[in-house]
């Protein structure tokens, strides 16, 4: 017995040792994320979790997984979601304000009256995303994928879009003031109503695009292409028109150009 206990406390100080080097719980994990004890979740799993209503105003959440989570209503004001996973995610009338969204995965998201104004969605992918009636002033969204996105009645005054895709995305009565669309692509998308007044769409793709009593005030539209679109009823007052492509689209007076 005494040669046992002897033994025993000679590997105190091995394990001892060893223990200096077992990874300590990880700060920020799920589990305390999830009760609210922390902010910081960095590339956590978190998916379908329920965050209805949560201030997470600052958080950290890049690379985290929150594809299909509930978000109703949270408040996510400068939160980190770099390279997040919000597949299908629910974030109908969530504050996003500030929030950093670049090269997210969006896609088939909700964002119903979400304001996500001065949000950065550089590079992020909303394909399919539901947008309507967001706020989306002075956002950055440049080489953003927003194909067949529903934008109808989005505020996206001052937004960046460069770069962007908005094939076939639904852009009814939305108002894009003052935005840049430089080289955006809209091939089919619809337009009707929309506000684009002072906006600068410098060689971006409008071909085939519905673009029925569009407002194109003092837009830049040079080098873009419209051909094959429907500008009935558009406004082209005071436009930049230089080097733009018509081919086939029907003008604002039902004329169709040659």
């Amino acid at each position: 017995m005494n040669q046992l206990l002897k033994g025993a406390a000679s590997l105190l100080p091995l394990v001892a040792l060893c223990l200096l080097f077992v990874p300590a719980a990880r700060a920020g994990g799920e589990s305390d994320f999830l009760a609210g004890q922390s902010k910081a979740c960095p590339n956590c799993s978190l998916h379908g979790a329920a965050l209805k209503r949560k201030d997470l105003s600052g958080a950290d959440l890049s690379g985290a997984d929150l594809s299909l989570a509930v978000l109703h209503r949270a408040r996510l004001f400068r939160a980190k979601l770099d390279g997040a996973n919000l597949t299908s995610a629910n974030l109908n009338k969530t504050d996003l304000k500030n929030a950093s969204l670049a090269h997210a995965k969006l896609n088939e998201a909700m964002l119903y009256e979400t304001d996500a104004s001065a949000a950065d969605f550089a590079g992020a992918d909303l394909s399919g995303a539901k947008l309507q009636h967001a706020r989306l002033i002075r956002a950055k969204l440049d080489g953003a994928k927003l194909g067949e996105a529903l934008l109808t009645g989005a505020h996206l005054d001052e937004a960046s879009l460069s770069g962007a895709v908005l094939e076939a995305a639904n852009l009814v009565e939305a108002t894009l003031r003052r935005a840049n669309l430089e080289a955006a692509d809209l091939n089919n998308a619809g337009l009707v109503d929309a506000a684009l007044r002072e906006a600068n769409l410098k060689g971006a793709n409008l071909s085939e695009a519905d673009l029925f009593a569009a407002d194109f005030t003092n837009a830049n539209l040079e080098g873009a292409d419209f051909s094959d679109s429907r500008l009935t009823r558009a406004v082209l007052t005071g436009a930049n028109l230089k080097g733009a492509n018509f081919k086939g689209a029907i003008m604002p007076d039902g004329s169709v150009h040659e």
